[in-house]
């Protein structure tokens, strides 16, 4: 495990407070054409949660990427606290850059109560019929992505503050056409500690990761294809049952359409003994520039 690529994580994602309900966030120092899209998710949910109660848990988000981030200047996250209410809140956060609003977040959180149970069981799930393999037996990032290390370049070598590790399907050079799911094994790549709202925010930052690849296996495509560009436009999460990010979750995704420049995927993020976690929906901006 790479515990200080982890601790950098929880660093960046810990923001700085300047003013009330207006926080600033950093990107790590990488040759980016923009800013990873999980980052400024995770850090608008930390800027939401920290102006809510600590006995409040979030339960859902919504949040659109509206330009892209520039990686060479902070972020400002200015929080709206829209409801208080009993079992719930309710926070608008909007991250700025150059002046401009570069994403926009809504998240809910709610008192823990008791209700109804239940969930979609993994193996309802499992596309061949077959439970995954296990995390273990599977090959990191680095061994999975060796054969191209020369076209990763220098980012081949950093330490990665995530460990996911693909079950069914190489995402670079493809030629055949896939059918349209996939399933990773994720956690953070090192311990976190027990704040439940961190392990949100972590698994937040992790889930845009491998999605909206999704969207491009029926296709035939890779993720380094030449004239492919791929940025997400909206992200969905609803957290259902507790978890620790640094625990392995298996991240079943799947893919309902592709038309209009737009390709939609799904998730579902279980634990390893099979307790539906989170439920995740992204639609991204998918072209194929001549």
């Amino acid at each position: 495990m790479s515990q200080l690529a982890v601790d950098r994580l929880i660093e960046l994602l810990d923001l700085e407070a300047i003013e009330v309900n207006i926080f600033r966030g950093l990107s790590p120092d990488e040759d980016r054409q923009r800013v990873f899209g999980g980052q400024v998710a995770g850090q608008a949910l930390v800027a939401a949660a920290r102006t809510v109660e600590p006995d409040r848990g979030v339960h859902s988000l919504h949040a659109y990427f509206l330009r892209p981030g520039d990686p060479s200047v902070p972020i400002l996250y200015e929080v709206d606290r829209i409801r208080d209410g009993r079992s719930f809140t309710t926070r608008r956060v909007v991250a700025i850059q150059h002046g401009r609003a570069i994403f926009n977040l809504a998240a809910s959180f709610q008192l823990h109560e008791d209700g109804l149970e239940h969930q979609l069981p993994m193996a309802d799930v499992m596309f061949d019929g077959r439970p995954p393999p296990a995390p273990e037996s599977l090959p990191d990032w680095q061994t999975r992505m060796a054969p191209w290390k020369d076209r990763i370049g220098d980012w081949y070598d950093r330490p990665r503050p995530i460990d996911h590790r693909s079950c069914d399907y190489e995402p670079l050079d493809r030629r055949e056409k896939l059918p349209p799911h996939q399933r990773t094994w994720l956690r953070a790549n090192g311990v976190l500690p027990d704040d439940p709202v961190l392990h949100a925010c972590v698994l937040t930052y992790a889930s845009d990761m491998t999605l909206l690849d999704t969207s491009i296996l029926p296709h035939g495509l890779g993720t380094m294809e030449e004239g492919l560009m791929m940025a997400s436009l909206d992200h969905a999460m609803w957290f259902h049952r507790p978890f620790r990010a640094d625990e392995w979750l298996l991240y079943v995704q799947d893919t309902p359409s592709a038309s209009g420049g737009r390709g939609i995927a799904r998730g579902l993020i279980y634990t390893s003994d099979g307790r539906l976690a989170v439920s995740v929906v992204q639609e991204g901006l998918i072209r194929i520039l001549s």
